[in-house]
């Protein structure tokens, strides 16, 4: 906290990516629910606020934060076993349930009659997840009879699925809602799969060694009197598109 009242400037890693409503925009233009929450923390400790860009993605992040060229990594972060042994997380300020598309045939194919809670539970298809995501350590984690792929980006993992070269993809509820939101057409090929007792809970990441400031980033969410969920960040995706 000395050092950055010293620096006069709060230093928050973001990821050089667009990622809406969380985080999108180049320089002044950078926009969102997670920038508003960086410049609600700078406001209040009475500092400028500089969004470092340089990670190409959110363990990139990570890595910023725990080397100390970020003070805070607010985008949309998963809390994860992986990261939290680098960083440590503030209280989520976002849950969001774990949830599949699935490929309508492959699916049937997978299924063989089977009653579909049965044969999630026990998946052991093919599934597409982003490459060194959270929800590849997810998918590890929750699927463990699944043969898991790992894609480049998201919309290679979502371009799998449809096309049968796997069986499902795995991320969380907002994003597969959007997915089925922004293309018309997918709800022919796809069926979505909502799963209650997962979890993905999005938080701030603050250094290791930082405990005053993981407090005060705490407590300023903690008297935050917005409450973000799944429906409010649908409604602010749904501004952007339709302002």
């Amino acid at each position: 906290m000395a050092r950055i009242k010293a620096r006069g400037e709060l230093v928050v890693a973001v990821p050089n990516f667009d990622s809406p409503p969380f985080f999108y925009g180049q320089g002044k233009d950078l926009t969102g629910i997670d920038i508003n929450l960086a410049e609600g923390i700078a406001q209040e400790l009475g500092v400028k606020l500089r969004f470092n860009r340089d990670a190409k993605s959110f363990n990139g992040v990570v890595d910023r934060v725990a080397n100390g060229e970020a003070d805070l990594a607010i985008c949309k972060l998963s809390r994860t076993l992986e990261r939290a042994q680098a960083i440590r997380y503030s209280e989520p300020y976002l849950k969001l349930r774990h949830a599949l598309a699935l490929n309508r045939i492959a699916f049937a194919r997978l299924a063989h009659g089977q009653e579909l809670p049965d044969v999630i539970r026990h998946f052991n298809g093919t599934l597409a997840v982003i490459a060194k995501s959270s929800f590849a350590d997810f998918a590890k984690r929750n699927f463990p009879l699944a043969t898991i792929k790992e894609y480049p980006t998201w919309d290679a993992a979502v371009a799998a699925v449809k096309t049968g070269e796997v069986v499902a993809t795995y991320r969380d509820e907002f994003e597969i809602k959007r997915l089925l939101k922004e293309d018309n057409q997918a709800s022919l090929t796809l069926r979505t799969v909502t799963l209650d007792d997962l979890t993905d809970t999005i938080g701030i990441a603050t250094n290791a060694s930082d405990p005053q400031l993981l407090s005060f980033v705490n407590l300023y969410l903690s008297q935050r009197q917005e409450r973000l969920d799944v429906g409010k960040v649908l409604q602010a995706l749904a501004a952007i598109h339709h302002p």
